[in-house]
């Protein structure tokens, strides 16, 4: 006799949802095993039961992800998987904020720009205030493809933030100390938020004889509001040079910065390891592609990580010594694009690794000692 209609129910609506999860397995699995795993699966569930449990969703999930890979006698594919998953991500998430960046409100005109100046500091003329030409500039120009060269070869750091400003090159209205205690003063009343000001020295101590204390100092100034952000630097007169200010605007991070970083690394770094098991499994029973493969990912990922890891090191110090109304933006935490030579090098090489698994040859056969095995859960 068959089931009665509603245990037939039952049983077919948690078949769906252990199907849906069988869906973490690689094809090949599943068109071989598939059907074997959830036959299991459904003749331990105990009556009534009408969705997995969470155990077996993790189990399924875990195991179902590292079939994936492929090799299943491999004790490191797994952290080489995670090593490629992290990087990629990251990247794709810092092309996603650049994407976000483009809902910034553009930068204030040179009219508006002299105005605020006038405001934070009156009486003072700023010179050199002219409209910025984009959001991110290349030695003060939008981003060409005549500036290619320059990019790729260690220039690319002058890849930056446009901001717009001024400059006082010689008399100042106030004195230095003056200008700094009316200039914090005025933001505090117009609704800015004034971080704490940095001090460097104008020269390094030459000597000896030196005494530091007698060494001038110049200050800047930081401060935030909504999504301006506003430096001030004030340099002191000293002996062959002449007082100087300079002081400019740019926009804060974009609250579309986050959800759009967010998502783009997910799924970057979700689509990295599939690519990467896809590969994985493809080669595994091809001794030379699989050497080959493994070099040329050792080749991307050596590209790729040395220059990220130095580059976070560098900004996270760079960011503790002074104040930051708004972070710079990732790709710059990921050293891009001064180390995009590096970067364009191992995506090349990531593609060549890719179509060495494309190469046929690496489609599995049924019952193959390499083949996925089922995996009690």
């Amino acid at each position: 006799m068959g089931r009665p209609s509603g245990e037939r129910v039952t049983v077919d609506r948690l078949a769906r949802r252990y199907g849906r999860l069988l869906l973490v397995y690689p094809r090949t699995y599943r068109r071989f095993r598939g059907d074997e795993l959830l036959g299991a699966l459904l003749d331990a569930a105990p009556p009534g039961r009408t969705r997995p449990t969470v155990r077996e969703t993790a189990d399924l999930v875990r195991h179902g992800l590292r079939a994936r890979l492929g090799r299943p006698a491999s004790r490191t594919v797994v952290a080489w998987a995670l090593l490629a998953s992290v990087i990629g991500g990251l990247f794709t998430a810092a092309l996603a904020t650049r994407v976000a960046w483009q809902t910034a409100e553009p930068l204030p005109r040179t009219a508006e720009a002299r105005e605020m100046l006038a405001q934070i500091l009156p009486g003072q003329e700023f010179t050199g205030i002219e409209d910025a030409p984009a959001l991110f500039v290349f030695y003060g120009q939008p981003l060409s493809w005549g500036a290619v060269h320059n990019l790729l070869f260690w220039d690319g750091g002058e890849y930056a933030q446009a901001g717009i400003g001024g400059v006082v090159d010689g008399t100042l209205a106030y004195p230095p100390q003056q200008t700094i205690e009316l200039v914090q003063r005025n933001l505090r009343a117009d609704g800015w938020t004034v971080h704490p000001t940095t001090t460097n020295d104008m020269y390094g101590c030459v000597g000896p004889p030196c005494d530091p204390t007698t060494i001038p100092k110049s200050t800047t100034i930081v401060a935030g509001r909504g999504d301006t952000t506003f430096t001030m630097q004030v340099n002191p007169a000293y002996p062959g040079n002449s007082a100087f200010i300079s002081a400019g605007f740019r926009r804060a991070t974009p609250s579309a910065v986050y959800p759009y970083g967010i998502g783009g690394g997910l799924l970057g770094g979700a689509a990295v390891f599939l690519l990467f098991g896809w590969a994985s499994r493809r080669t595994e029973r091809r001794r030379l592609a699989g050497a080959g493969l493994k070099l040329l990912l050792g080749v991307t990922l050596f590209l790729w990580w040395v220059p990220t890891v130095a580059s976070v090191q560098w900004m996270a110090r760079h960011h503790r010594a002074e104040p930051h109304p708004s972070w710079h933006p990732m790709w710059e935490w990921l050293g891009q694009p001064t180390f995009s030579l590096p970067f364009l090098v191992g995506c090349g090489s990531a593609l060549l690794g890719l179509a060495i698994a494309a190469v046929p040859g690496g489609d599995r056969e049924p019952g193959s000692a390499a083949a996925d095995r089922p995996t009690p859960v």
